[in-house]
């Protein structure tokens, strides 16, 4: 695909201001089934749960047939039809805290055409860099896939899997991922409507959301290594993973850097990512 039509996106800028309240991070505690009354005014806010504030209020007459907005706001309108999030590479200078008025500055700083195992594709690289009072606490660039649909799901055959360290059971079920969705304002309905699911976009179940993914990662780690604080974070999507899929956070340390995945019960991988620590 010739993106050229695309190119004069790069450089456009978006400007939020958000204050990160207690009642989304609250919400999301408990839909992970952890204790929303750790989540007062001045309580930490865990990494990557900035992704609960400065979200879009798009208008019922603004959202397309997949859920999203329609194509052509801030984002280039690709016109492949499956937009997913591969990936992100992050990046923590300091402590968010509940109470705290932060400025969420986004840039498009990329706009490339590929081609995979399923056709063509463009990738869009965001920048997103969240500041309190000029100074940066969590930079983020966030790579966004648009790809076609299949005329039938096709399998991604697992890559082999690794020796682990560690691993954890991660608990899926429509539920949770009713409840992301709502709490990230995320209105793709391959996450909670199977017909929609199957129908259109080709899956054999409802899929769940890239960042809850990484939040499961994350959060396990963490919950080994309390006292640790991360420096980088990045994570990709590998293949889907579904609502009626068993699956496992796993980790493992090699030289110094804990290597996450969140697998599935055939032993393949679904998510890959990478943290280092605050030395």
């Amino acid at each position: 695909m010739n993106t050229g039509a695309y190119q004069h996106f790069i450089g456009r800028t978006q400007v939020s201001i958000d204050t990160v309240r207690a009642g989304p991070a609250q919400a999301l505690a408990a839909a992970l089934d952890r204790n929303p009354d750790d989540f007062v005014l001045r309580s930490e806010l865990p990494p990557l749960w900035l992704w609960l504030y400065f979200l879009p209020v798009v208008r019922a007459s603004d959202t397309g047939p997949d859920g999203h907005p329609v194509r052509g706001g801030f984002l280039p309108p690709v016109g492949l039809p499956r937009r997913m999030w591969a990936g992100s590479r992050c990046t923590f200078s300091g402590p968010v805290r509940i109470g705290d008025e932060l400025t969420k500055v986004s840039t498009i700083s990329k706009v490339a055409a590929k081609t995979g195992r399923s056709g063509e594709m463009v990738f869009v690289t965001v920048r997103h860099a969240w500041t309190r009072g000029g100074a940066e606490l969590m930079a983020e660039e966030q790579d966004i896939v648009y790809a076609g649909i299949p005329e039938t799901y096709v399998p991604v055959e697992p890559l082999p899997a690794e020796p682990q360290h560690w691993q954890e059971a991660a608990a899926i079920d429509p539920v949770l991922l009713f409840r992301f969705s709502a709490l990230t304002q995320n209105a793709h309905r391959i996450h909670y409507d199977r017909a929609y699911a199957g129908g259109v976009e080709k899956y054999p179940d409802l899929v769940v959301h890239g960042p809850l993914q990484a939040i499961w990662m994350m959060e396990a780690a963490r919950r080994r290594e309390p006292e640790r604080r991360p420096a980088t974070f990045t994570f990709r999507g590998v293949r889907p993973l579904f609502a009626s899929d068993a699956a496992t956070v796993c980790g493992r340390t090699i030289l110094g850097k804990l290597e996450l995945s969140v697998v599935k019960a055939d032993g393949g991988a679904t998510m890959q990512a990478g943290l280092s620590w605050v030395q």
